[in-house]
């Protein structure tokens, strides 16, 4: 690993084959913080689950306990601890993998771009923990809804593995989705995405986030949409407003070559080279034929 971070440094630029391996490199460092946190969501499964099972213990008390949660089979206990352990982990470990994401995208950028996209790998952090945050609020408000479509005199017996999976996934659809700013600003420091680019593309964006917002959030109101929908609305508004200042910046630094007319002497020509001063050494020399 030594040899493949000097050769980046040296020249900037890395094979296939180094790609790959660092890309490896970040994928076990990933996976292994993920496996630390989900120790800890081991250890506070029974406290989680019971947090989980909160919704269906207010619709079973509404229903007189027609509505329960059922362990299909033998092993299903021990496969429904470990995918909530895996899910706390994820999020526990959230600062480590988007690091690592964000630092195999950032070997392609300039020493002045590494800096500047280092603050808003700063900024991911707090916004997918956010939205895993606001999912977990409106979960509950999910589930009841979706379980009132039951009707009076049946039961509702979910299966635990579903019923979990549902659950995570909804708040880590949340979580991601609150990354939306973080990566588009990123691909504008690395010069995919223009700000102009963005803006002028608004209404599609806007359209893709209600499509987005319908599909991760499976309940038939709409104010679980919107309860997505909205803050990610403004997060892609106010990327657009960063990328716009840092579009600005970059102008300022470099030369805009469409306003320089064709006839008009470039820096360079109208600088004095070292042999402009005076006639040319060979012109004051005879020739030898």
């Amino acid at each position: 690993m030594a040899v493949l971070r000097r050769k980046r440094k040296a020249d900037g630029r890395m094979s296939l084959g180094d790609h790959l391996r660092e890309l490896r490199r970040r994928l076990v460092i990933s996976a292994s913080a993920i496996a630390v946190g989900s120790v800890l969501g081991w250890i506070v499964y029974d406290r989680l689950f019971t947090a989980i099972m909160a919704p269906l213990r207010r619709m079973a008390e509404e229903r007189d306990g027609l509505v329960n949660i059922n362990f299909g089979g033998i092993t299903q206990p021990f496969t429904v601890q470990l995918q909530v352990a895996l899910f706390v982990g994820v999020i526990v470990a959230s600062p480590v993998w988007l690091f690592q994401v964000w630092g195999f995208i950032v070997p392609g950028l300039t020493k002045r771009e590494k800096r500047t996209s280092m603050a808003f790998i700063g900024a991911a952090v707090p916004l997918f923990l956010s939205g895993c945050l606001l999912a977990a609020y409106a979960v509950p408000n999910a589930v009841e809804v979706l379980l009132g479509f039951t009707p009076r005199g049946a039961a509702n017996l979910p299966d635990a593995a579903l019923y979990l999976t549902f659950v995570t996934r909804f708040i880590l659809a949340f979580g991601l989705a609150f990354l939306l700013p973080v990566f588009l600003v990123g691909l504008n420091v690395a010069h995919v995405l223009p700000a102009r680019i963005m803006l002028r593309g608004w209404r599609v964006a806007v359209l893709l986030i209600f499509v987005f917002a319908a599909m991760m959030t499976p309940t038939p109101d709409a104010w679980t949409m919107l309860v997505l929908a909205f803050p990610m609305v403004a997060f892609f508004f106010a990327a657009v407003g960063v990328a716009t200042l840092l579009d600005r910046r970059r102008a300022r630094r470099e030369p805009d070559w469409s306003k320089v007319a064709d006839d008009e002497a470039s820096p360079l020509e109208n600088e004095a080279g070292p042999l402009d001063d005076g006639a040319s050494p060979i012109d004051d020399e005879a020739s030898p034929l």
